[in-house]
């Protein structure tokens, strides 16, 4: 392959046993000690001349033997990283380090891992243990390294795919709605050039029926196994929840994403096919489903800039959405067209996140959500939300209720810790459903949250780990902390369709001085829904027989607590991008919303601005 001749003509031939391709990384082996000590400057400007990442490992039988790099690696290393487990990828001449403090392990200007490289003759890879234990996350890390085989010849084959030699004519890119376009749910817009074909998003919509659940798949435009890769912009179903999917049809390419991401998807995939199981729905992705998901996942950081088709380079940058939520940037071509697609984003500072990034050089297409995008779709004040929030709150505790609060396990429910935490509140708040296992991932990735908060975790007041939090995961226990009044009790599910959240209704809703507080959307049809509407006589079930709930609880929805921009900010972000887009496309919202957008984005920044529907095709080359 010409790349990896490239690389093999321009580093020093007799210390360069092999170079291989991991993904879009090139991995060059070596058997000489001294190149591997020492190799840095000769490898960053092979790396700068060729525009690729490289990277040199140690051949195998240079590595040190296991168990006396181990002694070393807790030698150099000091007791305060709290290192958790050591386990070594031979094949890869890798070792992966879990430790509680991972910082200490990298050493001041990364020195201690320089130790560690030289003086065993592995490559060292950093983890962070959970504050708090995640089966998700230990699970995703101890099956990725179980397939380590699998996947050295996987990421070949991507390598390959993308250094492989396409030659096109003439060049063009288009773009095609298969979901999400139009609407809200089953995000997914395919993204082709003559030499390749890249899918952004693959979501599913919650409440539809039948085809409409997943993308347009059944379209002469779509072939899984023409896609160079999959693209996750976060983790939430409707951006995600339809990836499991293709893989039980046959994909076997790349999806990338960041690693809180994954894990958090991974969460939500698992739970889903537990649910539907457990139902009488018939699932539309298994536990296999997932795990071919999870093995072929590629992560990347934010910032980081990989190649990921023959024409296509991607970087991922904060969305300010959820944990590891991102904007995808894609520059196509050598410097042909760039898209930026902004699903979902908030332009705006929360309490566990900084607003969406916008230091892009080059927009010549934006995607931008329209969820909040219609004319009146304005917030209130962040602290004026908050404030009414925390009075409405103290109220219920002054006069010894409970106050229930229905959300979703990922962000909206860390959002309310940490907004909670922040304004003192000291009384017992119990954490029900699948809010606990989220949390863990939270504590995985402090890096992934905004400036503040990583500044008080590393202080050591971590927002997760606070002793008001407890955790809720029996019949009996949820009856004793109804018991421990006054007290605040966040369950799932966010819009009241099922989970624990019903319990705690059955046993709270009849009694005045408790308050049913909404902080999320509640969608048409749904129990939350017709509570907002002011239902009083609710239809319940309780082991198969019916019965009504005479509802008392005082009902307060805490609106502006939205992980999505508003339509100001949603302008407010167009306008402070580094570059003005030549086009802007309002997706991800109902006709009338995206229709409003793109109206106010032509008016205010005289760009081209789209409202398409679902299977329109767009040329932007």
């Amino acid at each position: 392959m010409e790349i990896l001749d490239k690389v093999k003509a321009l580093l020093p031939a007799k210390v360069i046993s092999r170079v291989e391709l991991e993904g879009s990384e090139i991995i060059a082996y070596t058997k000489d000690r001294e190149f591997f000590r020492t190799h840095e400057s000769t490898v960053r400007d092979v790396a700068m001349e060729i525009k690729k990442r490289i990277e040199v490992r140690p051949e195998k039988d240079l590595t040190m033997d296991q168990d006396a790099a181990k002694k070393t690696i807790k030698e150099l290393v000091p007791e305060d990283a709290k290192i958790d487990e050591i386990y070594f990828e031979p094949e890869r001449s890798l070792v992966i380090i879990a430790a509680e403090k991972p910082g200490l392990v990298i050493g001041h200007s990364g020195e201690t891992f320089r130790k560690i490289r030289s003086e065993t003759f592995w490559v060292p890879r950093i983890e962070r243990v959970p504050a708090i234990h995640s089966d998700v996350v230990m699970g995703i890390r101890k099956m990725v390294h179980k397939e380590v085989d699998f996947r050295k010849k996987f990421l070949n084959q991507v390598g390959e795919n993308i250094f492989g030699e396409k030659k096109a004519k003439r060049d063009w890119i288009r773009v095609i709605g298969l979901g999400g376009w139009n609407e809200v749910g089953r995000s997914c817009t395919l993204v082709e050039t003559p030499k390749s074909k890249v899918l952004i998003d693959c979501g599913v919509k919650a409440g539809a029926q039948g085809s409409e659940v997943y993308p347009i798949f059944n379209t002469k435009e779509f072939d899984y196994n023409e896609l160079d890769a999959i693209i996750i912009s976060h983790s939430h179903l409707d951006h995600c929840g339809a990836v499991p999917i293709l893989y039980e049809y046959g994909y076997t390419g790349p999806v990338y994403m960041t690693t809180p991401a994954l894990d958090l998807a991974t969460l939500l995939w698992l739970d889903y096919t537990d649910v539907m199981q457990k139902g009488t729905t018939t699932p539309l992705f298994t536990a296999h489903g997932v795990k071919e998901a999870v093995k072929h996942a590629i992560t990347m950081d934010y910032g980081e800039v990989l190649d990921v088709a023959p024409d296509v380079r991607l970087t991922f940058q904060s969305a300010g959405h959820i944990l590891g939520s991102s904007l995808v940037h894609l520059h196509i071509g050598e410097g042909l067209h760039n898209i930026v697609y902004a699903m979902d984003q908030k332009f705006g500072r929360t309490t566990l996140l900084d607003p969406a990034y916008t230091d892009f050089r080059r927009v010549e297409t934006l995607f931008i959500e329209s969820t909040y995008g219609g004319r009146d779709d304005i917030m209130p004040p962040r602290q004026e939300i908050e404030r009414g929030f925390m009075e409405a709150i103290d109220r219920v505790m002054k006069r010894g209720g409970i106050v229930l609060i229905p959300s979703f396990s990922v962000e909206r429910a860390q959002e309310l810790m940490a907004i909670l935490v922040e304004h003192g509140f000291d009384r017992p708040i119990y954490l029900d459903g699948m809010i606990w296992d989220a949390n863990g991932i939270f504590t995985a990735y402090p890096e992934y949250l905004g400036r503040n908060v990583q500044r008080e975790i590393f202080r050591g007041k971590d927002p997760f780990i606070n002793p008001v939090f407890k955790r809720l995961t029996t019949s009996s226990e949820r009856a004793k902390a109804r018991e421990d009044k006054p007290c605040v009790i966040i369950s799932t599910s966010g819009m009241m369709t099922g989970g624990p959240v019903i319990d705690h209704l059955k046993a709270l809703g009849e009694d005045e001085r408790n308050m049913l507080i909404f902080v999320g959307y509640q969608a048409e049809g749904t129990m939350g829904r017709r509570i907002q509407k002011g239902w009083t006589e609710i239809p319940m079930t309780e082991d198969g027989k019916s019965f009504t709930l005479n509802f008392k609880m005082e009902v307060y929805t805490a609106d502006g607590l939205s992980a999505h921009s508003d339509k100001n900010q949603l302008l407010a972000f167009i306008g402070r991008l580094g570059a003005r887009p030549e086009r802007v496309i309002c997706i991800h919202g109902d006709q009338k919303k995206t229709e409003e957008l793109a109206r106010s984005v032509s008016r205010i920044f005289k760009v081209e601005a789209l409202a398409p529907k679902n299977l329109e095709a767009i040329r932007l080359k």
